[in-house]
């Protein structure tokens, strides 16, 4: 007799609530591990087979394997005494980016009966990469009529570690002109900016250069530096201004090309075409910024101009420059942080772990057939 599945078939919808209660029941395990990254080739993770309860005498009859989507040969399992180690390089900012957290997820498998547990391997972070600056060199155009206390933002480092060990502090080599400050963003990243502490003299000093050093917190430390090269001029003796040295955006990822950004703008004390300002993008902005974002170099406005993708990232750092047309120009700096928010365009991808067929006309009710895992790309609501 042939089972046939429509929406008239009491027995058939009866089939299906049992086959799903099965695979429920059988998904209920669940156990965690950590190991550091780096980690080398066979060091002890976890006593899996001894955790999960089962014996090591059946864990070849019965089938026993590790499933991990992406990620199948970093973990193994000794089918002899049921330990599981690290079978190849785990490199956590290869694995998961700048993530607070990072996991590898295990489904373990047994036949006869059939069993499924889920196993989560931390993957701890380790201090192995040094505090980075974008450029070697970083030049800061400066008249020498800047008024004491002026302040010059620059390129903070970035570290692909996380936690303390991506914590950053700075220090600038010994000079008479400058000091150094530090701005605290909310999303904890700091930025470093140069004070004007001693009035410039460019018939004196035409050119300065400092040493700009990060230092993150991890033990042993690593430091990174670039090196600041100090342009003073002569000219015009107000700089544009922004009315605030950091903005904040939100916006939708899949923005149509054009979509406002942000509509900057900025001011000049001084008259005539020392008023007259352009907007462009920094020197420290990089080209894959600039293919996403269009700068109208009149009116200061931000717009779209490619694919805003919130799983390609979903933060953009754009630093800008308003330049006056004095002689020689000043030129005044701000930062917009664009914060990119998820939007639900992406569809859950269904993968058949285990699969059974043909099924039996006299199956019993209750075998399970297959095994299906759904996962989607999108975070938060958008990607349960």
């Amino acid at each position: 007799m042939m089972l046939v599945y429509t929406p008239s078939s009491p027995r058939a919808l009866r089939l299906l609530l049992l086959l799903l209660l099965a695979a429920w029941k059988a998904g209920s395990g669940q156990v965690h591990y950590s190991v550091p990254e780096e980690a080398k080739h066979g060091t002890f993770v976890g006593r899996i087979a001894q955790d999960l309860g089962l014996e090591l005498a059946e864990l070849v009859p019965r089938l026993f394997r590790v499933a991990s989507k992406g990620h199948g040969d970093l973990l193994e399992v000794n089918l002899q005494n049921g330990i599981l180690f690290v079978n190849s390089r785990i490199d956590r900012e290869e694995l998961c980016g700048r993530s607070a957290e990072c996991s590898i997820h295990l489904e373990v498998i047994v036949d006869r009966p059939l069993q499924v547990f889920h196993v989560e391997v931390e993957v701890k972070d380790i201090n192995d990469n040094p505090p980075v600056f974008s450029v070697s060199e970083q030049k800061l155009s400066i008249p020498e009529s800047r008024l004491l206390d002026s302040r010059f933002p620059l390129e903070g480092a970035s570290d692909a570690d996380v936690g303390e060990n991506a914590v950053l502090t700075y220090r600038l080599s010994p000079n008479e002109f400058f000091i150094l400050d530090i701005i605290n963003r909310k999303d904890k990243a700091k930025t470093p900016v140069l004070v004007l502490g001693k009035m410039l003299d460019r018939e004196e000093n035409p050119q300065l250069q400092l040493l700009l050093t990060a230092t993150d917190g991890g033990k042993p430390e690593y430091t990174g530096s670039v090196t600041l090269l100090i342009l003073v001029l002569d000219a015009n003796d107000n700089a544009p201004i922004f009315d605030r040295s950091v903005y904040e955006v939100k916006m939708y990822e899949n923005s149509a090309n054009q979509t406002l950004v942000i509509w900057l703008n900025a001011s000049d004390a001084d008259e005539g075409v020392n008023k007259e300002m352009i907007y462009s993008f920094s020197s420290l902005v990089p080209s894959s910024i600039r293919r996403k974002f269009l700068m109208n170099e009149k009116t200061g406005e931000i717009r779209v101009n490619d694919a805003i993708d919130f799983e390609d990232s979903n933060t953009y750092e754009i630093h800008v420059d308003v330049t006056d047309k004095g002689n020689p120009p000043m030129v005044g700096h701000c930062t917009v942080l664009v914060e990119v928010l998820d939007e639900n365009d992406n569809s859950p991808e269904v993968v058949i772990t285990s699969l059974a067929l043909p099924v039996r006309e006299d199956a019993q009710v209750g075998s399970v057939i297959a095994l299906i895992s759904v996962s989607d790309r999108d975070s938060g609501a958008n990607g349960q």
